[in-house]
């Protein structure tokens, strides 16, 4: 076993666990990293590059949005300087194809300047002809349903109620639904969950909800990241490097034990090797920490949510289309979901555009199997078909296309029973848990989950060394209106809840 000593080890390198080192080391601790893969970030990571007509351009796993309510990610990325600006989001298109015929509307500003308090803010969208046109009557007849399912996100918060809502799911919830409006949710669903609406538990979908939109207008403000994650994730690594923190990559933890101090087992290229640490930070992605913990301990209680993969496709042409937003949604009989034109977002896809005229649109594939499951090629050639359905300016201008499939690390917000979703403290003694899967009370997703459980998990670690810890950012309360509606629903099924334990006690 190496003899060298470190304060705390962190197993994954994705913004969860570049977030714990980065906030260990700023107090003086030396952290180790051990990570699986060969660089750094995770989801967030770069993936190489490719060169199109002689210009390289960068990649990465897909784009990422930073929400007006990632908080504790904003702070951390200005208070380090890691990103000198965010390029605010402008406006995103829902682009509806059904029976061959292309309706489109666009969505993203109504919702978030609607001039309508939350949770009523929807309302907005019916003023535009646009979306009108693409409602039938079907829809227009459900809407009642519709409003059940809105007022149910306002009334229940399931991670601070501990309601896991098990066996329901998003897609049973809009059964009832009219075809139009169940294509835009399940659009928002997918591009937000990424994954059929089917499999999406209505715990999940619930709290996304009210996370992203619908207690607040400005919730739907978000922001892109000039360069990609791939800049971030290289940018936090560099810090912890200058700090005194430690990477190690291509290192797969196979388990852990703990001896006094907890013991890491890895293998790297064949080779076993292990590293010891008085903390540990467990913050690889769902499926990673599964198969490190069933492989450690008797866990066969515990829930992981699951992992998703998808498929990202990136599509370059020589001109740029005339009907277009930055970017948007695709829902309907279209096999993608949603969309962004670099040209638009990335600096140097800018630079090109602007230079030669061309764009380049990146679409995801969120499933569902079949679709997923398909040759290269096949998913390719029926992408494009798609994007020439809602572009046909486009024909015969394709000079570039890229399909990356992603593997299955994406983590489906679910929450599991309490006491078998582990959050960040654990059963076991200076054990942390952090990422986007762990179970915690606060309303967030993602980036920011990952973010948040970093933080924290940080925090106990420095608590328990006699450290100061660091401030945790609250999240916007929900606007009047929609927090007077939640006081009114929560207070109602309480007091029922109530009457029924008295009742059914008196019996």
């Amino acid at each position: 076993m190496t003899q060298e000593k470190y304060d705390a080890i962190i197993i994954g390198a994705g913004i969860a666990g570049l977030t714990a080192a980065l906030h260990l080391a700023e107090r003086g601790l030396k952290p180790l990293i051990l990570e699986s893969g060969e660089q750094i970030g995770g989801r967030l990571a770069g993936a190489g590059e490719i060169q199109i007509q002689s210009k390289t351009f960068p990649l990465e796993h897909g784009v990422h949005g930073v929400w007006s309510s990632y908080v504790n990610l904003r702070h951390m990325l200005q208070r380090h300087q890691i990103v000198s600006q965010l390029r605010p989001a402008n406006d995103e298109q829902w682009i509806h194809l059904y029976a061959g015929e292309v309706r489109r509307a666009n969505i993203g500003n109504t919702i978030r300047n609607s001039i309508i308090p939350a949770p009523f803010h929807y309302i907005q969208l019916f003023l535009i002809p646009q979306f009108l046109s693409v409602l039938g009557l079907r829809d227009w007849l459900s809407i009642f349903h519709v409003w059940s399912v809105l007022v149910m996100a306002i009334g229940i918060d399931p991670f601070v109620e501990n309601q896991p809502l098990q066996g329901l799911t998003f897609g049973g919830a809009l059964k009832a639904w009219g075809p139009s409006f169940r294509s835009l949710f399940f659009g928002l669903t997918r591009n937000g969950l990424s994954t059929d609406p089917h499999d999406v538990p209505l715990a999940g979908f619930l709290a996304f909800l009210r996370f992203y939109t619908v207690m607040r207008r400005d919730a739907w403000r978000f922001d892109y990241l000039p360069n990609g994650g791939g800049e971030v994730c290289e940018k936090l690594a560099a810090k912890i490097l200058a700090l005194g923190g430690s990477i190690k990559f291509k290192s797969r933890v196979k388990r852990i034990e703990k001896d006094g101090d907890w013991i890491t087992h890895w293998e790297q290229d064949g080779l076993a090797g292990a590293n010891s640490a008085p903390h540990l930070i467990l913050a690889s992605d769902s499926p990673g920490a599964e198969s490190i913990i069933r492989n450690s301990f008797p866990a066969d209680n515990l829930f992981f949510p699951h992992g998703l993969s998808h498929a990202v496709i990136r599509l370059w042409f020589d001109v740029k289309p005339r009907k277009r937003t930055e970017s948007g949604m695709f829902s309907g009989d279209f096999v993608m979901h949603n969309f962004f034109w670099l040209d638009e977002i990335y600096e140097s896809y800018r630079t090109w555009g602007n230079e030669t005229g061309g764009s380049c649109i990146e679409v995801h594939v969120y499933g569902p199997q079949d679709v997923l499951k398909q040759q290269d090629a096949a998913l390719l050639a029926n992408v494009i078909t798609d994007l020439y359905r809602a572009h046909p300016d486009l024909r015969n201008h394709l000079i570039g296309q890229l399909l990356q499939r992603n593997a299955g690390t994406h983590t489906l917000p679910a929450l599991g029973a309490r006491g078998t979703h582990l959050g960040i403290e654990t059963p076991w003694e200076n054990l942390f848990c952090a990422g986007d899967w762990v179970r915690h009370e606060a309303p967030c997703f993602f980036l920011e989950r990952a973010c948040l459980t970093g933080l924290e998990a940080a925090n106990f670690v420095l608590k328990a060394r006699g450290l100061e810890t660091y401030e945790v950012k609250f999240y916007p309360p929900p606007e009047p209106m929609a927090g007077w509606i939640e006081h009114l629903m929560m207070r109602g099924r309480k007091q029922r809840n109530a009457r029924r334990k008295r009742d059914g006690f008196q019996q």
